[in-house]
């Protein structure tokens, strides 16, 4: 099965796609159909420049929307939801933050053409904050980022003051965070970690944060319903309805002069189409005052000049800089959820390396190359920590379909959207223009990624026996427990009583997290209860990462994952000691007849 066969691309938070939601894992396991067609520019290709923008723009307003969710969601749970100026210096940061990550993963990192959007999953430890302290924004100065974390009453500061504590707190627990993400790749233990982790541990905790994402999606949807519905419903008709059918395209070239050419344009941009569509709309019922200008009303966030004043006093330049939202605190509850978060990215990231590695028609990445990916990933994890974005950045799978689409692999293109997004986040007005899109607009984009957030997490089961009573009742207990012990946190506060108010609040924290509750419940279960590796669904992970390789299968040979090095260095044997550096040895040949076992497999 091939992204080319059906191509219906639509981008949600962790970077997959609707249509990715049945074939993502066909793609890591190598099915393709036999008729596919060669790439047009090869990994290691270097397009002309002009054409190198022009995929490059595509790749980058591909998942552009998905980075102005996550930073205004950010925004939302440190209870900024009213400070545009801060809401524009984050996502500018989010902006910068994911063209630099993007730009060392293919440079330094992995190699291979990955773009490095804001990952969703580190909202976890936010919207934990809501959970055992419903007044946590309303409350102003009760967040205090002692070494527990505690939440007291003890201080009063201003609305600013209080939102500033939130995100440096986030930032110590992230630096942290990134740190053991970085060891996770510098020293290739992530073998021993596939070891406990499957997929009955993965999908009930990454699936509970999509839930719980909700309640934050849901205050931007309850200002206009109907512009939020008639947004989700443009990109639903779009990507789903009109699925199957090609945009027709007119086009000139020198060669065959005008022609019509036929690409999914509108499935690709889907989300951007009905953001624009939607905003439109609220232009209109702006101009006709059909959404009065009566600001005490939730309504008038519904018109668009109801925040126009903040492309005004946006600068035309801003830079982000580690610390630019205070020094940096640490918070050891918070730090919890940005660890479980962590595992989780680096496990979706494994598996998106082996998926554009099967798109691009070349060999699977082997141990140093994925080791390296992830040292990147979570150095660059500290840095977003540092620079303070709230959020870490993963490998989205999206980008990959698209590079099945316009069969265009090239990482030069990649190294374009990383310096592309880099201006981005630089040019201040532009954040600003995005930050101004009408509550409800953005509302319906969130009906449409959290929505397939939800249901492609839910396709990771697909390497599941579901007839196993056994499957089946360890994914539903997860999800029960994951849901019922914050509800009971939130509700109920005060039944955690140790007498010591920080222990008190620590608890409440951990067992406040969704996913922690729901993710450490099925991990234990998953790994106490009698079930052979196939029922878990680990055999068929082993394979998926496992998997020899012939070279005449592909465009490209495994040189394409080694890094640059001094001439001098390349066949020092001191470098099969370092797991994220190639083993001279075998660094530079490939085995005709199908011997990449032992390169490739991570276990």
């Amino acid at each position: 099965m091939s992204l080319e066969k059906e191509p219906d691309i639509e981008t949600i938070p962790n970077g997959h796609t609707i249509e990715q939601a049945s074939t993502k894992a066909c793609i890591a396991e190598g099915k393709h159909d036999q008729g596919e067609l060669p790439l047009v520019y090869k990994i290691s290709d270097s397009p002309p420049i002009h054409l190198t923008l022009f995929f490059g723009f595509q790749q980058a307003l591909l998942s552009l929307a998905h980075q102005l969710a996550i930073s205004l969601l950010v925004a939302e749970v440190v209870c900024a939801s009213h400070d545009d100026e801060f809401k524009a210096r984050l996502l500018s940061s989010t902006l910068f933050m994911t063209g630099l990550t993007t730009l060392m993963m293919v440079t330094i990192g992995a190699r291979l053409p990955l773009f490095q959007g804001a990952a969703v999953e580190y909202l976890a430890p936010l919207l934990a904050l809501g959970t055992v302290d419903p007044t946590f924004c309303t409350a102003k100065g009760k967040f205090d980022t002692s070494f527990a974390g505690n939440l007291t009453g003890n201080s009063t500061v201003d609305p600013m003051e209080h939102t500033l504590n939130a995100v440096t707190s986030l930032q110590g627990s992230l630096i942290v965070a990134g740190g053991i993400h970085t060891f996770v790749g510098a020293t290739g233990i992530i073998g021993i970690i596939l070891r406990f982790i499957g997929p009955i541990t993965i999908v009930p905790a990454v699936l509970l944060i999509g839930l719980y994402m909700i309640k934050a999606a849901t205050k931007f949807v309850i200002v206009n319903w109907i512009i939020a519905l008639v947004t989700a419903s443009i990109t639903f008709i779009l990507t789903l309805y009109l699925g199957r059918i090609k945009t027709p395209i007119p086009v000139w070239t020198r060669k065959k002069g005008f022609r019509i050419i036929r690409y999914p344009f509108h499935q690709v941009f889907a989300i951007l189409i009905g953001v624009i569509v939607g905003w439109i709309l609220c232009l209109i019922l702006t101009a006709t005052n059909f959404i009065p200008y009566e600001p005490d009303r939730s309504s008038f966030f519904t018109r668009t000049d109801s925040r126009s004043e903040v492309i005004e006093k946006a600068k035309w330049f801003y830079f982000p800089y580690p610390g630019q939202f205070g020094a940096f605190q640490f918070s050891s509850s918070a730090l919890v959820g940005c660890l479980l978060a962590t595992l989780l990215s680096i496990l979706d990231s494994v598996g998106d390396y082996y998926a554009c590695s099967k798109v691009c028609h070349v060999p699977p990445p082997p141990r140093h190359a994925v080791n390296r990916g992830l040292a990147v990933e979570g150095f660059c994890t500290i840095l977003s920590g540092m620079v303070g974005c709230g959020h870490a950045t993963t490998t989205y799978a999206g980008n990959i379909g698209a590079m099945g689409l316009t069969k265009v692999a090239s990482r030069r293109v990649f190294v374009a959207v990383g310096i592309i997004y880099m201006l981005f986040g630089v040019i201040g007005k532009f954040s600003a223009v995005f930050i101004t899109i009408p509550y409800p607009v953005l509302g319906g984009a969130l009906i449409s990624i959290v929505g397939v957030f939800i249901g492609v997490i839910l396709s990771n089961l697909h390497e599941v026996s579901l007839t196993s009573t056994r499957n089946l009742a360890i994914i539903g207990v997860s999800l029960l427990i994951g849901v019922m012990v914050p509800y009971w946190i939130e509700k109920y506060p005060g039944d955690i009583l140790t007498g010591n108010l920080t222990v008190d609040n620590l608890i409440k924290m951990f067992l406040g997290n969704a996913n922690f509750a729901g993710a450490v419940t099925a991990c234990f279960l998953d790994n106490t209860v009698p079930g052979t590796a196939e029922e878990r669904g680990i055999t068929a992970w082993y394979q998926q990462k496992g998997s020899s390789y012939d070279e005449k299968n592909y465009l490209e040979g495994m040189e394409i994952y080694n890094p640059w090095l001094p001439k001098s260095l390349r066949r020092s044997k001191i470098l099969k000691f370092i797991p994220f550096l190639p083993d001279p040895e075998i660094a530079y040949t490939v085995n005709k007849e199908g011997g990449g076992k032992e390169e490739t497999e991570l276990l």
